[in-house]
């Protein structure tokens, strides 16, 4: 009895401090949806260039697809013309990060890993997008004729010019932005959401305090972490709770870093769909690209927490120390009444005529 009420003590604290901070990410992620115009970002992406693999990784940052979305819309990209590199770096940076996992990073963690970790994301994409731009045209497996989805959850509708619609004002802009981030959008992130959610509170009750501060820290932790974290199907801002969770058990913050790089950017799927309409090469440099930029990036984190003196477990432990505030509980109450409502959406589906259930451009 007594675990069952440090589990849902857990649960209710990790929901309450990023339940604001998701919101303010989905309110981003609907002026995004609203403003930013998809074709636009088609017609920057083709070329294969530093440039389009420059604002592939850049605007990549911000969207807060996750790791089922991004492979669709990056297959999309690549059959609209992104040149390879792009493609790869939007496939890269994307689910590592996005307007909604900085928030929930700043809420469970600290300002140090809130700046680091989109940077990081950005570097990578960058780094790896270049890497295999370099490579001969000869290497490229045939781009796909059709989307991909990768196990039915998410699909793709092809090039924006088809999909681009009538004209609309800037407030149906702005209505249908919202449409999608609290409709489609939410409804990907809903079961990566809690189970990143439930996760963490399993962690804050079964490992006991410190007892991952065995674990000799740098790259022996890292190491371990991307063992872990590469095969794992987990979106940036699921990651997050997680992290906070190994840090306050006594894991070193780059440690940390490498699982919330590595475990969104990599899973079998998207292993799969880049060896085969991209080929073994270009996975190679992909792979290659996200594990050892993560893992350099995880040093460095170790470096500048270190160098600073901070310990990064006591500081995160403030994060669940405050009593839940009058809007933390409304935020935590709503976001879990969404969060039931779009799982009994996708448990159990109503069909109807022109839904759109599931993302396959956050641009579109």
């Amino acid at each position: 009895m007594l675990i069952a009420s440090s589990f849902f003590s857990a649960l209710l604290d990790v929901a309450a401090e990023s339940a604001p901070y998701l919101f303010l990410g989905i309110t981003a992620a609907a002026l995004l949806r609203a403003f930013v115009p998809e074709q636009r970002v088609y017609e920057l992406l083709g070329r294969d260039s530093f440039r389009s693999v420059f604002l592939a990784s850049a605007i990549g940052v911000p969207l807060p697809l996750c790791s089922c979305s991004v492979i669709p819309a990056a297959t999309a990209l690549r059959q609209c013309g992104a040149s390879r590199g792009a493609t790869i770096s939007f496939l890269i940076s994307t689910p590592e990060t996005g307007v909604d996992s900085i928030g929930i990073t700043y809420a469970l963690m600290d300002p140090i890993m809130t700046l680091i970790r989109p940077v990081a994301a950005f570097v990578t994409a960058l780094v790896t997008g270049t890497a295999v731009g370099l490579l001969p045209a000869s290497t490229d497996a045939s781009p796909p004729r059709e989307p991909v989805a990768d196990d039915g959850c998410c699909s793709s509708e092809g090039c924006g010019a088809d999909t681009a619609g009538p004209p609309t004002g800037w407030r149906e802009s702005v209505l249908n932005g919202f449409r999608y981030a609290f409709g489609p959008l939410l409804e990907d992130l809903a079961p990566w959401l809690m189970v990143g959610f439930v996760l963490a509170a399993l962690l804050a009750v079964a490992i006991p305090d410190g007892i991952l501060a065995n674990i000799p820290s740098g790259w022996i932790s890292s190491l371990l972490m991307m063992v872990i974290a590469a095969p794992l199907y987990v979106c940036a801002a699921a990651a997050t709770p997680i992290a906070a969770a190994l840090v306050l058990k006594g894991l070193d913050p780059g440690a940390a870093l490498v699982f919330l790089l590595v475990g969104p950017a990599t899973n079998i799927t998207t292993i799969l769909v880049v060896s085969r309409f991209m080929g073994n090469r270009v996975l190679g440099i992909y792979l290659g690209g996200v594990t050892t930029c993560a893992l350099l990036f995880g040093v460095a984190v170790n470096i500048i927490y270190s160098g600073l003196g901070i310990d990064a477990s006591a500081v995160m432990a403030t994060a669940g120390d405050s009593r839940i505030t009058p809007v933390q509980a409304v935020s935590v109450i709503a976001l879990m009444a969404l969060l039931g409502y779009h799982l009994s959406r996708r448990l159990w589906p109503r069909p109807q005529a022109g839904d759109e259930s599931s993302v396959s451009s956050v641009l579109r």
